[in-house]
């Protein structure tokens, strides 16, 4: 497993969890145990494509690119526990297991930035 690979496998799992918000179900929607509304599945739409773009443009930066969404998650994480309410800057809607859940994704999210190596660029002669 290399960081591009981490790449396409966060990017396409925050995809489908940004389409699976949009669909009602027990667990990623406006009544599921985590709470989601229109802003939250675009926040999770755009991290994903954010992931894959990462993964196809910075060939060999990889690893900047899941640790600086890392760092962003980490700082949402904290974000969402200072917020009261259930409204992150007002347009997010978030609960206890979202907050959680950020901070969790974060360290999940940071760890292979760190560990992992970058890909090695392909030399075509």
């Amino acid at each position: 497993m290399n960081i591009r690979n981490i790449c396409f496998i966060l990017g396409w799992t925050f995809v489908a969890v940004g389409i699976l918000g949009f669909i009602p179900n027990p667990l990623v929607s406006s009544d599921g145990f985590f709470v989601v509304n229109a802003p939250h599945n675009l926040v999770h739409l755009l991290t994903g494509a954010a992931f894959i773009f990462g993964a196809v443009r910075f060939e060999g930066r990889e690893a900047l690119v899941v640790t600086g969404i890392g760092v962003a998650y980490l700082a949402v994480a904290g974000l969402g526990f200072v917020t009261s309410g259930n409204m992150l800057l007002g347009m997010v809607h978030i609960n206890e297991a979202d907050r959680w859940l950020h901070l969790g994704l974060a360290f999940a999210i940071l760890l292979p930035g760190i560990l992992l190596r970058p890909t090695q660029r392909s030399i075509h002669a």
